[in-house]
């Protein structure tokens, strides 16, 4: 098969490149056939140790030293041959040509026979020597062509992004929910035998630090991977969330993990029976400078004001905050976390709206244990309230609309779906073609 009909991207051991890399150099060193023998070529394993510094660590722009490593192989793999050549035989006049015309000195012919066939039986016989300046030529071009990519810099006259590289659409996406929820259901493991609640913790936590009026935090960034945020109080436990999305990462590369962990969140609340979620992709991961400072996730001991204080940064007003309290209907407290412990409903698994239900109609009473101040319900004593939940019925404002979804089930999903979405977007600048994606449930 010609190389041109693969796919768009290609795997060369366990690393993946996009194919209009390798579709260069494979044709320049004959280097495919059944299989990519890279170890035949020394440069062609430097070029791809560069590579695979790419896209195996994830874009360059947020690792600076994955960036310089990537720089300084490319450039001595170009110097190391470039030296080699001038050390040939040649006679020097066989230097002495223009930069357009030495830009290919392979026999063209044979390339193009090479190329035609989309294998390596070696060119037409010539000297060795001149075949050695070719290579070395191509590579120095190679050499800056790479190093400009990977710094995401255009050379004179070019206009607009880079080209070529692997655009992912819906279905692509849509493998990826699907790669999802498939160990959402194979890994029973986690509280009451589902990562679900947790997946929606990570991209609730992840998209809750944005600031309005700064422009900073929000689920762009996944900042979270870095210890300043991933060690904040709020975000106790949430390791194991980005732990179990690690396996559909590596098996994705693609995808970042801002868009990867907001998908999850999308995909653990369609399979936990909740509304449809809209998703839109275009998230950039961003390195550790771009973490939020501690503090802009709500605080469960606070009250109505908090809330507002917390809620009203983001850009959301009364209603959406009782709205998106309802992912409390998910999910249990940890005591070696938050410190709280207990779930809010009797399905911490199923998206409802029992979490308005059971906070308008049980009588709640404070839990006596050393432990920080925290309701339980009378009747069991088995569930919990925490101190911002007690908040939405002790404020008249926030109480008419945990009124209105306790007594309305599809309003809640209705309204749950269109604050969620709100709160996955902030901060992301999407192109103005974004378009949303809708993921059909695995489980419908």
């Amino acid at each position: 098969m010609d190389i041109r009909e693969r796919s768009t991207i290609f795997a060369v051991g366990n690393q993946w490149f996009p194919a209009h890399i390798l579709t260069f150099y494979s044709a320049l060193f004959g280097l495919w056939g059944n299989e990519f023998q890279i170890r035949e070529c020394p440069f062609a394993q430097c070029l791809c140790f560069c590579l695979s510094m790419k896209y195996f660590f994830g874009t360059l722009r947020a690792s600076p030293l994955c960036s310089t490593i990537s720089n300084l192989a490319m450039a001595s793999a170009a110097r190391n041959v470039a030296r080699a050549a001038c050390k040939s035989s040649l006679p020097t006049s066989a230097f002495k040509t223009s930069a357009r015309n030495t830009a290919f000195v392979l026999p063209r012919q044979a390339f193009r026979q090479q190329f035609r066939r989309g294998y390596a039986s070696g060119p037409a016989k010539s000297s060795s020597s001149g075949l050695f300046i070719g290579v070395g030529a191509l590579a120095l071009a190679g050499g800056a062509g790479f190093y400009y990519y990977n710094n995401g810099t255009l050379l004179s006259g070019s206009a607009g992004e880079t080209s070529g590289l692997f655009t992912p659409k819906f279905e692509d996406y849509q493998k990826v929910y699907n790669e999802i929820a498939s160990r959402l259901d194979e890994k029973d493991d986690y509280d009451d035998g589902s990562y679900g609640p947790v997946l929606v913790r990570l991209a609730w936590h992840a998209s809750g630090t944005y600031d309005k009026e700064t422009k900073t935090g929000g689920s762009n960034g996944a900042t979270m991977r870095f210890a300043p945020e991933g060690s904040h109080g709020a975000n106790a436990g949430l390791i194991a969330a980005r732990d179990f999305l690690e396996p559909v990462k590596q098996k994705f590369p693609w995808i970042t993990y801002s868009d990867l962990w907001i998908l999850a969140g999308v995909c653990a609340i369609q399979e936990m029976q909740g509304p449809t979620i809209p998703y839109r992709p275009g998230r950039k991961d961003k390195d550790i400078s771009a973490c939020t400072p501690d503090g802009r996730l709500p605080d469960a001991t606070q009250g109505n004001k908090h809330l507002r204080d917390i809620f009203y940064r983001m850009g959301f007003n009364d209603q959406e905050i009782v709205a998106l309290s309802g992912a409390h209907a998910l999910g249990r407290c940890h005591a070696d976390r938050s410190g709280f412990v207990g779930p809010w409903t009797f399905s911490p698994t199923v998206v409802s709206n029992d979490y308005y239900t059971l906070l308008l109609n049980e009588k709640w009473q404070w839990k006596k244990w050393n432990g920080p101040k925290q309701f339980e319900d009378k009747t069991t004593k088995t569930l919990m309230m925490l101190p911002t939940d007690m908040a939405l019925i002790s404020d008249k404002a926030f109480k008419v609309w945990v009124e209105k979804y306790a007594k309305n089930s599809d309003l809640f999903f209705k309204d749950f779906s269109a604050c969620i979405t709100k709160l996955f977007e902030l901060g992301v600048p999407f192109a103005e073609d974004a378009e949303k994606y809708v993921f059909k449930p695995t489980n419908a």
